[in-house]
C-alpha cells in the first residue's frame, strides 16, 4: 500500500479511471495491477486556486483495504448495571462502549428526550421562558444535539476518533464524515442520530430515564446509591457526564467532601458576520454556489492570554442558551446545509484560576464570575428597554473597539433580539481589553473582516466548565471516590462532541 496526495478542482467530479490512474503512477505499476484505491481525507485549500486535497490509499494486486469494524454489542438483559449521569456524547458513546463489554447502561437524564427538548426550546426564543432541565444545554443529546455537530478534534491522543465516526454513521450520519478533515453533521440531523443510539440501547437491555435530575450521590458497601427524582439507582460503578453547566452536580461534591476544584475557560461575545462576506474572504472573491459554506478560526495571544474563535458556525444562527431565570448566554448553531445568510462564532478570551476580580474564592470561583457575567448581561436589558427577555446586549465591531455605542444594529439571526449596548463596559475590563485590540489583529489575516458589518452579542461564556473534577490519570477514578468515574467536559477533561465521546468510551473502557 503507498499513500499519496491527490489535488481535484472543487466543483469536479473525479472520474473512478482518473483516481485508479493517479494510483498507478504513485505505484509505479500500470493501472490493470491496482487492486485499489481509497480516499481516506479531503480537505479544503483556498489559498489560491479553490482545490480538493484528497490523501488516498492505493493498493496493488494481491493487497486489499483492512476495513474499520466495530466491537459486536452483547444484549445485556440482567447484566450488572452501570449507572451514567447524563445523556450527551460522553454518556452516550461510555454507554455504548459498556454494551460492547457485557455491562448493562442505566442512564439518567435530568432533561427530556430529544424531541420533547424542542418545546421547551421554542419556548425559550419566543417567550424567554427558562427550563432549568429542559433547554439548548440540558436533556438527550446534551449541548451538543442542537448545534452545528462538528465532529473535528485534536485530541487524537484520547483515543481512536474512528470509533466515533464510524458509530455516528452506523445510527445515521452521513458517511463523508469519515473523510472530511472538518466534519460536520447539522443540528437537522442530529436528533434523529440521537434518537437511534437509544432505541438500540433499550433494545440490547439499557435504560434510559428522564426527567431524572440527580439530587445525590451516596456511597454504599456495594458501590452507590444515586437519588433522582422520587427513586434510587444502585450499581458498583458510576460514569459522571453532566456537561458543563450543572453547577448542582458540583455541589453535591462540595456537600459531599470530595474534591473539586476551578479550572480556566473562556468568556466573551459571539460575533456575527453575513454570510456572503465570510464567503468572499476566505474565497478570495472566487466563492460559487456550489462550494462549501466558508468557515473560520484563528488564535491570537493578548497580553499573555489566549484569544481564539469558538464554535464557528458557518450558514448558521444565534440561540439563547441560559440554564437558569435572570441570566443570557448565547450559543451558536447551523442546520446540515450551513444555508442562513448568517455566520456565527464565539470569539473568546482564556480566563484563568486567578483572573477573576476579588471576591471570588474557593472552586466555584470562575462559575461564580462567569454567572455574574451573564446576571449582569441580563440586568443591563431588561433595565434598558428590552422587548424579549432574552434580548442580547450588541454592538457594532469597529464601534465596540472604539468604544462608542451603536446608533442602529444590522439585522440579526438571533430570534429574541438585540439591544444597542456599551458592550465594552460591559463584559470584564481584561476581557474587552483584549478583544478591542484582537479583532484589528484578525484583520491582517482576513482582509473585511474587521467591520461594522459584523455585530458582538454578549454574553459567550458556555465554552468549557469552569469547575475540574480530579481523576487519578491511571485509573480515571475520582481521586476522592473509587468507582465514581468523571467524564467529558463537565468533569474537565473534554472539550467538544469528539474530544467528550472519546473521554466517556475511556472511562467505560476502565470499568
Amino acid at each position: 500500500m503507498k499513500e499519496f496526495e491527490l489535488a481535484v478542482k472543487i466543483g469536479k467530479e473525479l472520474p473512478e479511471g482518473e483516481l485508479r490512474a493517479a494510483a498507478a503512477k504513485a505505484l509505479g505499476v500500470k493501472a490493470e495491477k491496482v487492486a485499489a484505491a481509497v480516499v481516506v481525507k479531503r480537505s479544503l485549500d483556498a489559498r489560491q486556486e479553490i482545490l480538493w486535497r484528497l490523501r488516498v490509499q492505493a493498493y496493488r494486486d494481491g493487497e486489499s483495504p483492512e476495513p474499520y469494524t466495530l466491537a459486536e454489542d452483547q444484549d445485556v438483559h440482567g447484566a450488572e448495571p452501570v449507572i451514567v449521569i447524563g445523556a450527551g456524547p460522553a454518556g452516550l458513546f461510555a454507554s455504548l462502549k459498556l454494551l460492547q463489554r457485557g455491562f448493562r447502561p442505566v442512564i439518567l437524564e435530568r432533561g427530556k428526550d430529544v424531541h420533547r427538548r424542542k418545546t421547551d426550546m421554542a419556548r425559550l426564543s419566543t417567550e424567554g421562558i427558562v427550563n432549568p432541565d429542559s433547554n439548548y444545554c440540558y436533556g438527550e443529546g446534551g449541548a451538543g444535539a442542537f448545534s452545528d455537530g462538528k465532529l473535528y478534534t485534536r485530541s487524537t491522543k484520547r483515543g481512536d476518533v474512528r470509533e466515533v465516526l464510524h458509530q455516528l454513521v452506523r445510527f445515521g450520519a452521513d458517511p463523508s464524515i469519515l473523510i472530511d478533515a472538518h466534519p460536520h453533521i447539522g443540528t437537522d440531523r442530529l436528533p434523529v442520530i440521537v434518537e437511534a443510539i437509544r432505541l438500540h440501547i433499550e433494545k440490547l437491555g439499557g435504560e434510559y430515564h428522564f426527567d431524572s435530575r440527580v439530587s445525590d450521590i451516596v456511597r454504599t458497601d456495594g458501590g452507590f446509591e444515586v437519588k433522582a427524582g422520587d427513586k434510587v439507582f444502585r450499581a458498583r460503578k458510576v460514569i459522571l457526564a453532566t456537561g458543563h453547566s450543572a453547577r448542582d452536580i458540583y455541589e453535591i461534591f462540595e456537600r459531599n467532601g470530595w474534591a473539586l476544584e476551578a479550572k480556566g475557560f473562556a468568556l466573551g461575545v459571539r460575533v456575527e458576520h453575513p454570510q456572503w462576506l465570510i464567503n468572499n474572504i476566505r474565497y478570495h472573491g472566487k466563492y460559487q454556489p456550489f462550494m462549501p459554506t466558508a468557515e473560520y478560526s484563528f488564535v491570537q495571544q493578548v497580553d499573555g492570554r489566549g484569544v481564539f474563535s469558538f464554535c464557528m458556525c458557518p450558514g448558521g444562527i444565534l440561540v439563547p442558551s441560559p440554564t437558569e431565570e435572570g441570566t443570557i448566554v448565547l450559543n451558536g448553531m447551523s442546520n446540515s446545509a450551513r444555508n442562513s445568510k448568517w455566520a456565527n462564532a464565539g470569539v473568546v478570551v482564556q480566563i484563568e484560576p486567578g483572573d477573576q476580580p476579588a471576591g471570588y474564592t474557593g472552586p466555584f470561583a470562575l462559575m461564580d464570575f462567569q454567572r455574574d457575567v451573564e446576571r449582569k448581561m441580563f440586568e443591563w436589558a431588561n433595565g434598558h428597554g428590552a422587548r424579549h427577555p432574552l434580548a442580547a446586549p450588541a454592538q457594532r465591531m469597529k464601534d465596540f473597539c472604539r468604544g462608542i455605542v451603536s446608533t442602529d444594529l444590522p439585522k440579526t439571526s438571533y430570534h429574541p433580539g438585540a439591544l444597542s449596548s456599551p458592550l465594552h463596559e460591559l463584559l470584564p475590563e481584561h476581557v474587552a481589553s483584549r478583544l478591542r485590540r484582537v479583532f484589528p489583529m484578525v484583520e491582517r489575516q482576513m482582509r473585511g473582516y474587521y467591520t461594522n458589518d459584523a455585530l458582538l452579542l454578549g454574553v459567550e461564556s458556555r465554552t468549557s466548565s469552569p469547575v475540574r473534577l480530579p481523576r487519578d490519570p491511571e485509573t480515571l477514578e475520582h481521586v476522592s471516590v473509587p468507582g465514581l468515574y468523571p467524564a467529558g467536559e463537565g468533569a474537565g477533561y473534554a472539550g467538544g462532541i469528539v474530544s467528550s465521546a472519546l473521554d466517556g468510551i475511556s472511562c467505560a473502557e476502565k470499568i
